[in-house]
């Protein structure tokens, strides 16, 4: 429940992007943003322990079941709910929803639950960072997919962007791991929070657009609801079908728990990066990140449920 403060303050950036809008003229907010992305994925290079990452390396039935259903589950389930939109692949509450299903996993409030469950930690921070470092590649591969022409989305020229604005930040951070690694990690609560400071700010500007443009006055309560619902429809799909995954393959409960944590996750620094990456200023990066923030608050608080119950578990339900 740490992560409430947080919560309160995106809700409280919307408010403020709807009261003052103009945001985007006062302040120069992309190029904060831009060089606050590069600097978001640097420190992440330099957080990367390669001794933590080396101990979850050999656990490949958890790898499987959390990539596969981070980048193929999540996106099939996404591309289920087409037949929900009259507008089909031009609805953009249903692109809003694909986006969202497309992004990696977390990193913190992923190995964080997986703690506090008492879950397979080495294999969570595997799992976590190396979604971080696919998906830098497979959200782009699926939005040029499925969005391709419709989006005007130019998948080399977002690649580029990528590259230059997420890829070579955090090569360098892994670059300088060994000179900056332990200080970055000492440090990792304060550069926590500059982390959530760029969010804000991506926030703030991406909802200032999109109430400047009206946008948000096509959307009716109908289209609202449907959006929290299928929020929330993915989020337990996903839960239960990692569960049953897990079970299959015979994980032990630690395992279980990191294949359930990290599998159903999505990335809220990501997402806010690559909608100002890839979409950059237009009036629908407020509403593409609707659905993120919506399943952000979400997974945090019944994940911090599940996590509190998984705790609470007899002894010998570990040998399970």
């Amino acid at each position: 429940m740490k992560f409430n403060g947080f919560i309160v303050s995106l809700f409280g950036v919307i408010l403020l992007a709807y009261l003052l809008p103009q945001g985007n003229e006062i302040l120069p907010l992309k190029t904060i943003t831009d060089i606050g992305i590069g600097f978001i994925f640097f420190f992440y290079g330099l957080k990367l322990a390669p001794q933590e990452i080396k101990q979850g390396l050999l656990n490949y039935k958890v790898h499987l079941i959390v990539q596969l259903t981070t980048f193929i589950v999540f996106p099939l389930l996404a591309l289920a709910y087409l037949p929900l939109f009259e507008q089909g692949k031009d609805s953009e509450l249903w692109t809003a929803i694909f986006f969202l299903a497309t992004l990696p996993s977390t990193v913190s409030s992923s190995i964080v639950m997986v703690a506090l469950a008492k879950g397979n930690l080495p294999a969570a921070i595997f799992n976590a960072s190396l979604s971080g470092l696919i998906g830098i590649f497979a959200t782009p591969i699926w939005l040029s997919i499925i969005l391709g022409k419709s989006a005007d989305f130019q998948f080399l020229d977002v690649l580029l962007k990528l590259g230059w604005q997420i890829l070579a930040p955090l090569i360098v951070g892994l670059i300088l791991q060994r000179i900056f690694g332990n200080w970055a990690r000492k440090h990792s609560k304060q550069l926590a929070l500059f982390d959530k400071g760029i969010i804000l700010i991506i926030v703030y500007s991406s909802f200032s657009n999109s109430f400047t443009s009206n946008l948000f006055d096509a959307i009716d309560l109908s289209g609202f609801l449907l959006l929290i619902v299928g929020v929330l429809v993915l989020f337990f799909a996903v839960y239960y079908l990692t569960a049953l995954a897990s079970n299959l393959l015979k994980l032990t409960v630690e395992d279980k728990i990191t294949a359930q944590f990290c599998g159903t996750k999505k990335s809220l620094v990501h997402g806010s990066v690559m909608v100002n990456v890839i979409f950059g200023n237009s009036a629908n990066t407020g509403l593409l990140l609707l659905p993120i923030m919506l399943f952000h608050s979400s997974q945090l608080i019944l994940i911090a449920y599940f996590a509190e119950k998984y705790r609470k578990r007899k002894p010998e339900m570990a040998k399970i």
